[in-house]
């Protein structure tokens, strides 16, 4: 097996527990506010996280988590996550994957404005047709707009600033360092989102049994994550982040018993088609 193949799968595995990640979290808010789901699920993580990080003899909290990068890459991230999590809980599972896969796109564009990359008319195309795709799942002015689906374009956005802030980040933070950092701005956004709301209510079995599910996918999710993007090129591994989509889509119609219409699935080809015309474009040639 190549290492690209292994990379592949991977990232494979990191995009299918993700989706089940999400699936977890959706079915806990069920019983208890999405704000307690992610703050619990946060903490749970932080532990695991950390008590990784003591195995490995590594400190639990990297000096550089204090940095200027750091902060603003927690603060995009406090927002991806408060608002992707009331995407999931309040919006159909497959169209929330779906304009989270706008991401890339978004990435791309920010890289013009803050990196000063230069980005070709075909790349300018491409990232145009995603936005486009992206309306096309909205709808907005049309009777088919939900206005809670902003939630998930906002958290999209948030997730774009953080893979941005990410370039810039120091690389001498390991994985569990990475995992702690992450995990606990997970609680700090479920904290941020009870004082919002408000009502923290007593878990019941079948929620807590959803955190621990959640918690043990993510940090599956996380560590396959990791490894794929350390194993092969980069170039031929990102595109099967796509793969969440699909995970999303059945887990949403088996699960929630969500029927999406043929303009979400329209939206979601076109976004995907982009993504990958745009990853092609950058791949280095051989």
């Amino acid at each position: 097996m190549t290492e690209n193949t292994r990379g592949a799968l991977f990232m494979v595995l990191a995009m299918a527990t993700f989706a089940l990640e999400d699936m977890a979290l959706k079915a806990a808010a069920r019983d208890i506010p999405i704000g307690q789901a992610v703050a619990l699920f946060g903490l749970a993580g932080t532990v695991v996280f950390a008590t990784m990080a003591r195995a490995q003899g590594t400190p639990v909290l990297h000096p550089a988590l204090l940095g200027k990068v750091m902060i603003l890459r927690s603060a995009f991230e406090i927002a991806g996550r408060l608002f992707y999590a009331l995407a999931i809980a309040l919006t159909p599972l497959s169209s929330a994957s779906a304009i989270l896969q706008a991401t890339p796109l978004v990435v791309a564009l920010g890289a013009v404005f803050v990196f000063g990359e230069r980005v070709g008319w075909r790349r300018w195309l491409a990232i145009g047709a995603g936005f486009a795709g992206v309306l096309m799942i909205l709808r907005p002015g049309l009777d088919a707009f939900d206005p809670l689906s902003v939630f998930a374009v906002l958290g999209m956005l948030g997730f774009a600033g953080r893979d941005l802030a990410t370039r810039a980040s120091p690389v001498s933070m390991s994985a569990a360092q990475l995992g702690v950092a992450g995990f606990a701005v997970l609680t700090v956004a479920g904290t941020v989102l009870l004082t919002v709301s408000g009502g923290v209510t007593v878990p019941t079995p079948a929620s807590l049994a959803f955190v621990a599910l959640a918690t043990v996918v993510g940090v599956l999710a996380y560590w396959a994550l990791t490894r794929a993007m350390r194993t092969g090129e980069v170039s031929l591994v990102t595109p099967f982040r796509y793969s969440r989509l699909l995970f999303a889509l059945a887990i949403g119609v088996t699960v929630f018993g969500e029927r999406p219409d043929s303009w979400t699935l329209l939206g979601s080809a076109v976004i995907v088609v982009s993504g990958l015309f745009l990853l092609s474009r950058t791949r280095p040639a051989h």
